[in-house]
């Protein structure tokens, strides 16, 4: 054990001096090729969240030309039946925000189910966690509808309270499932989330579920969001489309804990940014557009022209927040060459573009009352007076096909999968790949997986992996079992990275640089020894390696 734990804390730290001493000016360094062995590493560590035990064996068997174009082509890739097995539970991921509400009702939903103004889940389960909260809320009228915990003694008899004070966290379990289902709720929400996580970790999945309601139905919709997004990266077999799948969503980041969001990220992540990661760019960017969670995130639900029928009505008037970031974020970037006057004309032309009931069915729709049908000129383009939605359609099109923006992605792209500072030759074709080809995002990848600069020692083992890429990369390399990601999403919030937390519209960055602090290597070393020494809950290493970490494995800090 001492072995392995002193080889995987060498690997770490070998893989950050290394990075330090690297001078970006070299760029000689990317014309020299890497070797076939490492070129299959090279696939491995950046197609893939990290190779699982066995994966370097299948690339040499199957031909790595051969398994990149599969990885292209996830649709034909059989999915692991085992991730479909551990994401059954997350009934959340498969629910429209209307039926996610009704399911997991907000306090305010609560609070209108108590009033009979709606009707209470039809599933027995959700409808008795929300008939419990409802049951608190009658009796605590006006505050927190968890507060005011009825007393243990009030709910365990004398020896029950005994046992639960002294026993082991077994014993707690075998007590708490012994209950009835009622007095199993009290308890739930009588006791800290100390003592729930210590239930959490020994019951069966069936029971899990229960103990999640007390923290709140919105509490389950998050954690159903966090743990498929790590069970995907671990146990897909689509792992291109994963990796790509968090690469789109940082660059078109929404925080999770605002307002309505808690429940419109789910359907966004879902809908939005997965079906379209290697499909055209401009279908991308007109999904998050229109998505519920990004017209709320950065306010444009609510933009409206000032002299317009809803304007004046609600004496509200135009937002420049999501027409700012749609240009310097999502499509043109910074250096652009747009103008604060485009950034007017373009909020403009998306007003009107709104939310339906956002705290109901949210949906999208398109609100004349608030529009501006005035002419607007954005880069140069005339948009004549008198259009509708179609505004925001002729700017989404506009963006998507200007070289501006192919430069833009193609740059964060490579970024993301060369390196921090990616030969400039590579982004341009890249770039001239995307204009060619009308922002086709699948050949936009093989065009930088077919170039040498990504086979290349400039671009081997180059960059630090971000703290989510840090943590799947070690899960998948020791071949863990994950029973439950309670544990691991909160080594992830301490590592700096709480998934679809970040503020910032900038979403979590690319560059391997910007993680290197010493709060993260700190964090970073923390984690190393937890996972080293089998320590972390949830967890399970494989029946063969009983020490924890196998000798052998890929370095945990470099890609």
């Amino acid at each position: 054990m001492a072995a392995a734990f002193t080889a995987f804390n060498l690997c770490l730290f070998l893989g950050i001096s290394a990075y330090a001493r690297k001078n970006p000016a070299q760029r000689t360094a990317f014309r020299q090729p890497i070797s076939k062995q490492e070129k299959i590493e090279q696939a491995l560590n950046r197609l893939t969240f990290g190779p699982r035990p066995g994966d370097v064996e299948l690339v040499q068997s199957m031909g790595l030309k051969k398994w990149i174009d599969q990885q292209l082509h996830p649709e034909r890739i059989a999915e692991n039946p085992l991730l479909d097995e551990k994401l059954r539970p997350l009934d959340s991921l498969v629910m429209n925000t209307a039926d996610m509400l009704r399911s997991y009702p907000s306090p305010e939903m609560v609070r209108e189910m108590v009033q009979g103004r709606l009707a209470f889940p039809d599933d027995p389960d959700k409808r008795m966690m929300v008939q419990r909260l409802a049951g608190r809320f009658e009796k605590k009228t006006g505050q927190d509808m968890q507060s005011g915990a009825e007393p243990l003694a009030r709910i365990l008899e004398p020896d029950e309270l005994l046992a639960w004070k002294e026993g082991t966290p077994q014993q707690k379990y075998e007590l708490f499932a012994s209950l009835p289902r009622q007095r199993r709720d009290d308890l739930l929400l009588a006791v800290g989330q100390g003592a729930r996580v210590q239930l959490y970790a020994s019951a069966p999945p069936d029971l899990r579920r229960l103990i999640e309601s007390a923290d709140g139905p919105v509490a389950i919709i998050a954690r159903d969001l966090a743990d498929a997004k790590l069970l995907r990266a671990v146990y897909s077999n689509r792992q291109l489309a994963e990796v790509l799948a968090d690469f789109w969503y940082n660059h078109f980041n929404v925080f999770l804990e605002k307002g309505p969001d808690r429940y419109l990220v789910t359907a966004y992540d879902r809908d939005a940014i997965r079906p379209h990661v290697l499909g055209k760019f401009e279908d991308l960017l007109r999904a998050t557009a229109q998505s519920p969670a990004m017209l709320f995130y950065l306010d444009n639900w609510e933009s409206a022209a000032p002299l317009s029928p809803a304007g004046k009505r609600r004496r509200i008037g135009l937002n420049e927040n999501y027409a700012r970031e749609l240009m310097e974020l999502h499509t043109l970037g910074v250096n652009g060459g747009y103008t604060q006057k485009d950034v007017t004309e373009v909020a403009r032309c998306f007003t009107g573009w709104t939310v339906r009931q956002p705290q109901r069915a949210a949906e999208f729709e398109f609100n004349p009352r608030m529009h501006d049908y005035g002419a607007k000129t954005v880069l140069g383009v005339t948009i004549p007076a008198g259009g509708g939605i179609e505004d925001g359609y002729k700017v989404l099109d506009l963006l998507a096909h200007s070289p501006a923006t192919a430069h833009h992605i193609a740059y964060e792209l490579a970024v993301r999968f060369v390196a921090d500072n990616p030969p400039p030759a590579l982004v341009d074709r890249m770039a001239a790949t995307f204009l060619k080809k009308d922002g086709d995002l699948r050949a936009v990848m093989k065009t930088m997986f077919d170039a040498p600069e990504f086979w290349s020692r400039g671009a081997y083992r180059s960059k630090v992996k971000s703290p989510f890429e840090l943590v799947a990369s070690s899960l998948r390399a020791v071949d863990a079992n994950l029973d439950f990601m309670l544990a691991v999403n909160h080594q992830l919030a301490q590592l700096g990275e709480p998934l679809y937390r970040k503020l910032e519209p900038t979403g979590y960055s690319n560059a391997g640089g910007e993680w290197l602090n010493s709060a993260g290597l700190l964090a970073r070393m923390n984690f190393s020894v937890a996972l080293a020494a089998n320590r972390i809950p949830g967890v399970k290493m494989p029946a063969d390696s009983p020490d924890g970490v196998k000798l052998g494995a890929p370095e945990f800090q470099k890609k």
